[in-house]
């Protein structure tokens, strides 16, 4: 069995276990799942959905985020972890899109990146599941799994989303990201993984 013919299987068996896969990071809007993104870093999903229910009672848009003081969302998001360094961004952050952008978050890779505490992956999710456009965020779910599915060589996760984004069609790529997510927290943790019990490594 060939990449291609092992990456058709895999999408198979996503597809029966997580047909209609939710957005992990509870979130209203572009904003809000832009801001829940960040917060993610280094931070649990779980950890991220008990902040932000606070964070955004307070500032739900970039106008009453800027409002707050660097201090103030330091101490709503501090449980997320890098607390200092994430709420620097996130207030920078939100000055910009209402100075350049008009309070909205920008729809390409280019202009995200530009923004104060947003790497590529981080603009992938939100042009993924925010704007609707094709895109394959790689976290350390898929970057596992992908190696261990022998689908990339794993060296770098610009190395995985390169070789993933060739081998599944791009009109999957939105809601594959989600499945290997879930499916990876599920089957294919990184530790006590049995690999006989796993739905795809037990065949790979």
């Amino acid at each position: 069995m060939n990449k291609k013919e092992r990456a058709k299987k895999i999408q198979a068996i996503l597809d029966e276990l997580y047909p209609d896969p939710p957005i992990p990071l509870h979130h209203n809007d572009a904003y809000t799942l832009l801001i829940a993104v960040i917060l993610s870093a280094q931070c649990t999903d779980a950890r991220v959905n008990m902040v932000t229910p606070r964070l955004f009672a307070r500032a739900n848009s970039p106008k009453k985020m800027m409002k707050l003081t660097v201090e103030e969302i330091e101490e709503l998001i501090r449980t997320c972890g890098l607390a200092p360094t994430k709420a620097k961004a996130i207030w920078n952050l939100s000055h910009i899109l209402v100075d350049t952008y008009g309070g909205q978050v920008p729809a390409s890779f280019e202009e995200l990146e530009s923004l104060p505490g947003v790497g590529h992956k981080t603009a992938s999710v939100v042009m993924s599941q925010a704007h609707g456009q094709p895109a394959m965020p790689v976290d350390t779910h898929i970057h596992r799994c992908a190696k261990r599915w022998k689908l990339s060589a794993g060296r770098s996760v610009e190395q995985t989303e390169k070789d993933l984004k060739a081998l599944f069609p791009k009109e999957s790529w939105n809601k594959l990201h989600l499945q290997i997510i879930y499916f990876g927290r599920e089957y294919c943790p990184a530790k006590q993984h049995h690999a006989a019990q796993c739905p795809i490594c037990s065949w790979i």
